[in-house]
């Protein structure tokens, strides 16, 4: 699984990428959670580039070329899954390198 972004190169997270490519995701809505682990790659080939600033709607509002941005690609080593919603709640985690998911448990009063 892959998750492709564009920045400016002068912003500061583009220069914070290139000394350190390691990142964490984090997306909740809802009571669940989804965090994504993983290095950063700057290789993103020019068709996928350009289909990114055309099928964006703010990019082209704001950069008139394409070539204008800088393009990086997380491909997701690790991911979680938390849901409150339900007791006890529910944590997964996917290891998506060698293909393990574990459970795990939230809180103290839900051990294993």
């Amino acid at each position: 699984m892959r998750l492709y972004f564009a920045t400016s190169p002068k912003k500061a997270v583009w220069q914070q990428l290139q000394d350190n490519p390691n990142i964490e995701l984090l997306a909740s809505a809802d009571r669940i959670s989804v965090r994504c682990k993983g290095a950063v790659s700057f290789e993103v080939e020019e068709d996928v580039k350009r289909w990114i600033f055309e099928n964006n709607p703010v990019l082209p509002r704001l950069y008139e070329r394409y070539d204008q941005l800088v393009y990086f690609v997380l491909p997701i080593a690790e991911m979680d899954y938390y849901d409150l919603n339900p007791t006890p709640p529910v944590f997964k985690h996917f290891d998506l390198i060698s293909g393990e998911v574990s459970n795990g448990f939230v809180g103290e009063r839900f051990s294993k």
